[in-house]
């Protein structure tokens, strides 16, 4: 089951941002992962400890931000303290809109080269849970493409 309309091998809608909760993140080069989210879903939370962890030992070919509908001092004090990764909001939900995001959290990941989304999906349902192991796949298959 998807949660969204699939974007899958397709060149990736434009990340609407209103306003970042952190810095802006350098993209240029690098993978993506967008998780939309809210910071009142026990899913989105469980999945914090996680994106911590892949922005630490992944930040130099990986930018992770999660966006939210939700408005700017809710997400800053929701994520002051745990967050590590890039936060943004948009209150007007277009990226969620244009991808038919009905379930959260939804993540996609999107690749440097084309712009295209590579792996999309409600990232803790059971058997298609997005792992610290698909995300080195993901970078080792970039660097092999970088060296060619």
């Amino acid at each position: 089951m998807i949660w969204a309309d699939s974007w899958l091998y397709c060149e990736a809608p434009k990340l609407h941002v209103e306003e970042w909760v952190t810095e802006k993140p350098e993209t240029e080069g690098k993978y993506i992962l967008i998780q939309f989210w809210h910071t009142f879903s026990p899913p989105s939370l469980r999945m914090i400890p996680h994106l911590n962890d892949w922005h630490e030992k992944y930040k130099d070919e990986l930018a992770i931000i999660c966006i939210s509908d939700e408005e700017v001092e809710v997400v800053r004090k929701s994520t002051e303290q745990h967050v590590k990764f890039f936060s943004a909001v948009d209150t007007q939900n277009r990226t969620h809109s244009e991808l038919h995001v009905f379930g959260l959290p939804h993540v996609i990941i999107i690749e440097p080269q084309h712009g295209c989304v590579i792996w999309e999906g409600f990232p803790l349902l059971d058997g298609y849970e997005l792992t610290e192991k698909t995300i080195k796949k993901i970078l080792a298959i970039g660097r092999k493409l970088k060296k060619q």
